[in-house]
Order: structure tokens, then sequence, then C-alpha cells
């Protein structure tokens, strides 16, 4: 088997040796399951031998100072890098290939939103990369603005929004296409506290229980947000007792 194949899939000989409960619980299919996960760049280990399973339901926050590893965690479970050691799969979502944007979406800290489009255009692009009908795809996007409060700001640029706008804005982009997993890179990192918590009351109330949310945060307040708290620290990834 090719080596990038034995790494994006789980073989039925391997599956054997690995716990049952990391590809189930109560009847669920992981979305995602690590085992012994590394990433090394060159001679530095960002992440080093983690192993984890998130089901859908799940709130996690992967909590940690700056270079604890969490972006490079983050990156691997939504199939944007490739670990250099141990297993990873998606056994509810499957090939890496077809994870993004319908089954797995981003929210960064960075601006992540595109220029040239407006609110509305941003939050309906995923719709149209998944090839649906422009007119549908706005209107969706539109109810999802109304969702999250923000119909006001719906033709308005990037540049002429606020950091919690825009943040909102890359939530509601991220939800739209109805994803199984959250993946949320320090998204209230450049926002004060009152805005902060704002963008979680958005986020959470936005979930469904069929959704799972992990999110990289150094913020304890944010964190005490989500149900389980992970925390990392020089790329080792301990779950919070």
């Amino acid at each position: 088997m090719p080596e990038a194949e034995r790494i994006e899939r789980l073989t039925f000989e391997s599956a054997q040796v690995w716990p049952q409960a990391a590809e189930t619980r109560r009847g669920e299919v992981a979305l995602v399951t690590a085992q012994n996960l590394s990433r090394e760049y060159g001679k530095v280990a960002a992440l080093k031998r983690a192993s984890l399973s998130i089901f859908p339901g799940d709130s996690i926050a992967l909590l940690g100072t700056s270079g604890s590893g969490k972006s490079t965690l983050l990156h691997l479970l939504g199939g944007l890098d490739q670990p250099t050691g141990g297993e990873l799969s998606w056994p509810a979502l499957g090939d890496s290939a077809d994870l993004r944007p319908s089954k797995v979406a981003f929210v960064f800290q960075a601006q992540s939103l595109m220029p040239p489009l407006t609110a509305l255009e941003n939050v309906a692009l995923p719709l149209l990369l998944l090839g649906a009908n422009p007119e549908a795809a706005k209107q969706q996007a539109a109810a999802v603005l109304d969702t999250l409060e923000l119909s006001a700001i719906a033709g308005q640029l990037p540049e002429e929004l606020s950091g919690g706008q825009a943040q909102r804005v890359a939530v509601a982009r991220a939800l739209i296409a109805k994803p199984q997993l959250i993946l949320a890179d320090e998204p209230t990192g450049q926002l004060d506290s009152a805005t902060a918590q704002h963008l979680m009351d958005v986020l959470l109330a936005a979930l469904s229980p069929q959704t799972a949310l992990v999110m990289a945060t150094h913020d304890e307040t944010v964190a005490r947000r989500l149900n389980t708290v992970w925390r990392m620290k020089d790329g080792v990834l301990e779950e919070h007792p």
C-alpha cells in the first residue's frame, strides 16, 4: 500500500490493534481518529505522538501557548497537512480528499475573508465551490447571516467590517455547508474580551448536535465555554483530567 494511503486511511489490519473505543462511542462513529500522530518540520517536532478521537457533538478546546502545536494539530485533522508519523483517519467522513468544504470547515484567527467579495458573497462561497446554483447559494447565505444577526452588513466588503464582524462572517461561512467538523484556530485571539464572548455565544448557539467543534485557544475563559479541554505543551497533547 502506498505510504500516503497508509497515512490517510486505516487498513483492516491496523484497525484490529487499535482500541475499539477510538472509532466508536455509544454507537457513534468517530469523525476523526489519530494514533501516535506526529508532524516534524526538519528537525523540529511540532506534534509528538498524539492519540485522540472526536465524535459528533463534541466541543473541545485545545488550550496552550503560542507554538505549542495547536495549529499543527488542527491542520492535520482537517487534511490541510500530512503527518510524518502515526495513523490518521476520518471513519465517518471518508477520504481526506473529500473533506472540505462540505464535511470540515475552518475558522482562522487572521483575516480569511476574500477581500473583493461582500460578506454575503464570502458566506455563499463554500456552496458555490460545491456546485450550488448561485442564486440559491446567496439565499442560503442571507439566511445564515440573518441567523447570526449580520443581515445589516451583508453588502459590505471585509475592509469595511470590524474585527468582530469579520469573525462572525467567517463563522457564518464555516456553518453554511453544514459541516460535521468545525476547526477553529484562535478565532477570538485578536478580539477584545466582550467581542470574544459574543463570538462564542454565536458559534455555540449555531452548532447542531451532529457537529463537532475543536477550537485552539490560549484563553482559559474561552476554553471553559467548551465541554472538554485538552492541553498542549511543546507538541504534546494531554487530555485535561
